[in-house]
């Protein structure tokens, strides 16, 4: 499973990276932006970037990164039942989900605003521990459930849903107005609403060099400027959303853990089966979602029709193809060298995440570099490549050394509440 999580955190940076070099709003889509990503010289190129990201990447790595922490709760209770420490496994499971949470915060409000670990940290809490023991059946049916009804949230499906009705609404009311009659006090609300949801698909030149200037000011400045942002995000957006969008994930990791197929103990005809059903679904959905929304100029009704209503039906078994190849690949021995790299980034998943956060800022706001909304779209990608390098190469080294990532460690030790080994005793044993 470390192969796994390691792809899956480096290719969460391909989707992240948005929110490192351009403004918030651009999480899906690069609109509003101080270098238009779909005109001028480079449109093509960035247009055919983001239609690769969005078939590949979009939601898939987020997905089966959440999986894998499902797949973790699982292995973490049942090695401690395991060697007989009882009734100690929920306070041990208690204490390593909410020192998660104080790292998520740290993260989030001193670094980066879109930290992911307080949902995992608060989604574990309050779901996942009673359903450690269910059976793999169970937990798929249920997690599958979660999955449908979030896909109607306004994180993904739902909000469609919503742009669907309010543009009817001020269509109705412009109708009315041509006619000449009088518009009612509801009609001119609804008239605003859709305005609003525009500029917020869509934001003008104002917005755009008012975030520029927060977001260039300084280390405060910045992180000041997007502490509403964090807030936003670890508070409304998880209790009304976000929890749904994990927890569904989570359930189906945890079955996934429980019949092998995360571990690689199924056969190698039951993962190229996973992989060739996920990504006959997938790839040809999501294909024919981003050329249409390109297309269109990513018009907004023309968006919520082809990417977000279907967005978490194309990205479910979209994930699971991909852990199904992956887990085909290794079973075949392809390339072991880079799988041994991949493995050392999962393995130190946590410090990855929050480093690649430090590197990512330095780079883009805090440094003396700055290149926050000075890259094109498609020049992003340079840095995740350079990001993805630094990543492979200093966790293998690392784990020469040590039995763990240091903020694993430091996550561990606290977790124990007792200074936990930090260096290989075969290193140890050398007087390394």
């Amino acid at each position: 499973m470390d192969i796994l999580r390691g792809f899956a955190l480096m290719g969460i940076l391909l989707m992240n990276i948005n929110g490192f070099g351009l403004p918030i709003w651009t999480q899906f889509v690069p609109l509003g932006t101080l270098h238009p990503a779909f005109t001028g010289p480079h449109a093509h190129l960035n247009a055919w970037v983001w239609i690769v990201r969005w078939i590949l990447g979009e939601g898939k790595m987020r997905a089966l990164f959440s999986m894998l922490f499902g797949a973790g709760v699982v292995l973490l209770t049942s090695r401690a039942e395991e060697r007989g420490e009882g009734e100690r496994v929920a306070d041990i499971f208690l204490r390593r989900n909410m020192w998660l949470i104080a790292i998520g915060l740290l993260h989030a409000y001193l670094i980066w605003f879109g930290d992911i670990l307080v949902w995992y940290g608060m989604t574990a809490l309050l779901f996942l521990y009673p359903c450690r023991k269910l059976k793999a059946r169970t937990l798929l049916t249920a997690g599958t459930l979660v999955v449908l009804v979030s896909s109607l949230s306004p994180f993904s499906g739902g909000v469609a849903l919503q742009d669907f009705g309010l543009s009817s609404k001020a269509a109705a009311a412009a109708a009315t107005q041509q006619s000449g009659k009088a518009l009612t006090a509801a009609q001119i609300g609804d008239q605003k609403a859709w305005e609003g949801r525009l500029a917020a698909w869509k934001p003008d030149a104002q917005a755009i060099e008012s975030d520029l200037n927060l977001t260039r000011s300084g280390y405060v400045g910045a992180q000041m400027h997007h502490a509403s942002d964090a807030s936003t995000f670890q508070s409304v957006i998880y209790y009304t959303l976000g929890f749904g969008d994990v927890l569904g994930m989570m359930l189906i990791g945890m079955g996934l853990a429980r019949n092998g197929f995360l571990s690689g103990r199924l056969p190698y005809k039951t993962y190229a089966s996973v992989a060739l059903a996920g990504f006959l679904i997938s790839l040809p959905a999501a294909a024919m979602g981003a050329w249409k929304a390109c297309e269109s100029g990513f018009d907004l009704i023309t968006s919520d029709k082809w990417l977000f209503l279907p967005y978490e039906l194309v990205r479910v078994p979209g994930a699971l193809a991909t852990a199904a190849l992956l887990l085909m690949l290794v079973k075949s021995g392809f390339w072991p060298s880079l799988m041994k790299r991949v493995a050392a980034v999962g393995q130190t998943a946590l410090s990855n995440y929050i480093f690649t956060s430090i590197l990512c800022q330095f780079v883009f706001v805090w440094g003396p570099y700055k290149l926050y909304e000075r890259l094109e779209f498609y020049q992003l990608f340079y840095v995740v490549a350079a990001v993805w390098a630094v990543n492979l190469i200093w966790s293998s080294i690392w784990l020469r050394y040590f039995e763990f990532g240091p903020l694993e460690w430091v996550w561990r030790s606290l977790t124990y509440w007792k200074k936990q080994p930090m260096r290989l005793q075969s290193k140890v044993a050398r007087g390394a």
